[in-house]
């Protein structure tokens, strides 16, 4: 698990390496170019032959450009260098770098003081961006602004170095003049804004490259936000003893599923049992009973009253773990009182999700103040905005996010790519894993599933959020490999456990 450090924090973890490693700010510098050059040359075909055109400021981000410039040469790979005029000198990391790369053979750094002294050979076949990096503090113009422009015309793979010119770390950057990357080479750390889909036209794929920040800083230095990369496993998941039972690993209520929506309920039903939950019992209509017996036998059933729709409460509560409620369920009048009265009623860890969280949404005055502490929420985007209302950006979206989280005490998991998990004590998790193709229809009932099993599994609800997204992730990625990601469907998803789990044993 990685943490996600402010700008500000960053730099001091620069200067503390500084000082206590201790090494040479330009020396860093070169570390963070060669960490650039080492990823380049192992993940940009036919590098060797490649016509590459590396546009740098004049601060330091422009000092990583140009280092990384002379490696290119060094290598004989054909580098051009172009310098923007920003201001009459750079910083002194730049001089030196300058320096360095006038004494290489075969490559000469231009300066460029407007878009009209920009030449671009039609060879270029690699564009490379080091003009500004982090810390912006208002958006780009004038003459910036046309070249940057002009570059991301260029037909050409586009790479950025620690962040994209123009982009923002703190705040939206839609509707700027931001460099537009296929890929951003960023150092140590992920920065916030690479989560947010807004930014991904900017962003393209983000690659955190190890530049050796001191490790002392970043253990002690304290964040709220994370970046899910490798997970703290529940230990229930990698060690079963030898004598447990069914009963060692939990009894899951899901409460799922209406005629004509029984696929959801079908799909959180086999995600629960996949991920290790001893016993799992499922509330359904009279009507629906047989279809989740036929599909999927493992499950035991309780009946409702009603026959077509979630109408009644299960008999004997406390005989339950955790419970997973939403999939599938409709949103009738009749539901909407049977939910209200099992919110009430429950007081154990809970995952609501779907159609549960459309009721609500129907009536967030008397519902809402009825959700236990720790109760885990499972939106999608459209789900979310029910709840809270529209947003202008991604950065007041996150803070909707964690007020909500906070306000009611609850866990909010706001589902896409890199999965947001708000949590009441203020911090913010984002996930790793999963890829488009887990955009199809019963992708979230699966998670809903995960989660639940984990939860009547004794994992706490914090660990379960953050765990149950990671492993939903990394069985969509094991579903893309199997049969690809166009062609994935849920029932791709819950095969996708099995194999993940075995991995994690």
């Amino acid at each position: 698990m990685q943490k996600v450090f402010s700008i500000p924090q960053i730099r001091e973890a620069d200067r503390y390496t500084i000082e206590n490693e201790p090494i040479a700010s330009v020396d860093l510098m070169e570390r963070a170019a060669r960490a650039c050059y080492t990823w380049m040359v192992s993940n940009i075909k036919d590098l060797d032959t490649a016509k590459v055109m590396v546009v740098c400021g004049m601060g330091n981000n422009g000092g990583d450009g140009l280092a990384l410039a002379r490696m290119f040469a060094q290598a004989g790979i054909g580098v051009e260098v172009y310098i923007v005029a920003l201001s009459d000198k750079g910083s002194s990391d730049f001089e030196i770098n300058k320096k360095r790369l006038s004494q290489v053979d075969g490559v000469e750094a231009k300066y460029i003081y407007s878009v009209s002294d920009f030449d671009l050979a039609p060879a270029t076949t690699i564009v490379i961006d080091a003009i500004l990096g982090s810390g912006l503090t208002r958006s780009i113009e004038g003459e910036l602004e046309a070249i940057v422009k002009k570059i991301n015309s260029f037909d050409a793979l586009k790479i950025a170095i620690d962040m994209p010119s123009g982009l923002f770390a703190d705040k939206s950057s839609v509707g700027n003049m931001v460099f537009r990357a296929h890929h951003t080479l960023t150092f140590q750390f992920p920065k916030l804004p690479f989560f947010f889909s807004e930014n991904e036209q900017f962003v393209g794929e983000f690659h955190v490259l190890d530049i050796s920040l001191h490790k002392t800083y970043i253990a002690e230095t304290s964040t709220s936000i994370y970046y899910v990369d490798v997970p703290d496993i529940p230990q229930s998941m990698i060690s079963r003893p030898k004598f447990s039972h069914k009963g060692t690993f939990g009894h899951a209520l899901l409460i799922a599923g209406c005629f004509g929506k029984m696929g959801a309920a079908i799909f959180a039903a086999k995600a629960c049992m996949y991920m290790g939950v001893g016993l799992l019992t499922v509330h359904l209509p009279y009507d629906a009973v047989g279809c989740m017996q036929m599909a999927f036998p493992e499950a035991m059933v309780s009946i409702d009253k009603g026959n077509d729709i979630f109408t009644s409460l299960p008999v004997e509560l406390d005989k339950y773990n955790a419970a997973g409620v939403g999939p599938g369920l409709g949103t009738d009048e009749k539901s909407v009182s049977a939910l209200k009265k099992f919110l009430v009623e429950w007081n154990k860890p809970l995952i609501l999700d779907a159609d549960a969280l459309n009721m609500i949404a129907m009536d967030k005055e008397e519902m809402l103040p009825l959700l236990k502490p720790n109760t885990i929420i499972t939106p999608h985007v459209k789900e979310f905005k029910r709840w809270v209302g529209e947003w202008s950006n991604d950065f007041e979206r996150l803070e909707k996010q964690k007020t909500l989280a906070k306000d009611y005490g609850i866990i909010v998991v706001l589902k896409g790519a890199n999965t947001s998990i708000c949590c009441p004590d203020g911090e913010v998790y984002f996930n790793s894993t999963g890829n488009p193709g887990m955009a199809t229809g019963g992708s979230g009932d699966v998670l809903t599933g995960i989660i639940t099993s984990l939860l009547a599994q004794g994992v706490n609800a914090k660990q379960a959020a953050i765990f149950g997204v990671y492993l939903h992730g990394m069985a969509g990625n094991i579903a893309a490999s199997d049969v690809g990601m166009v062609s994935m469907t849920a029932s791709d998803i819950c095969d996708g456990i099995k194999k993940a789990t075995k991995l994690l044993e």
